[in-house]
């Protein structure tokens, strides 16, 4: 399945349900309407799902959920915030990270317009890329 596919599904759907809803509601309602949504267009949706991480021989399994993960290759960080902070977009890189995943959404539902609320992460899993190429270019960005 085509992931930008997906990605914009996603912010479509949250587009209209702000839209529908407007900003003052609990984050969990509108993660379940997000879900619902998206599983109503056919998507595999996965919600408050638990994320063990290790470190050495330590495994760390208590208190890491993520929002939202749509078709095992998409995060979805839900917050109703007066402002993102960068802690917020730190914890969404983190679960990228230890799910492997390739991309992300942050979502603020509390603001006026949602497309002000919502950042798009990637990661770029430079471990693999790396392996592939020890000798990587690297742009200037």
């Amino acid at each position: 399945m085509d992931i930008e596919k997906i990605a914009s599904d996603i912010v479509n759907c949250a587009i209209q349900i702000h839209k529908a809803l407007g900003p003052g509601l609990l984050e969990s309602v509108y993660q379940t309407c997000l879900a619902y949504d998206l599983k109503k267009m056919g998507y595999k949706v996965e919600v408050e799902l638990k994320q063990p991480f290790q470190y050495k021989e330590i495994t760390f399994d208590q208190g890491y959920r993520i929002d939202m993960l749509v078709e095992n290759c998409i995060i979805i960080e839900n917050k109703t915030v007066d402002h993102l902070l960068p802690v917020h977009e730190a914890q969404l890189i983190t679960y990228l990270k230890l799910r492997d995943c390739s991309l992300g959404f942050l979502i603020n539902w509390k603001v006026e317009f949602l497309k002000d609320g919502i950042k798009r992460k990637v990661n770029h899993h430079p471990q693999k890329y790396y392996r592939r190429n020890p000798y990587p270019q690297r742009s200037l960005k």
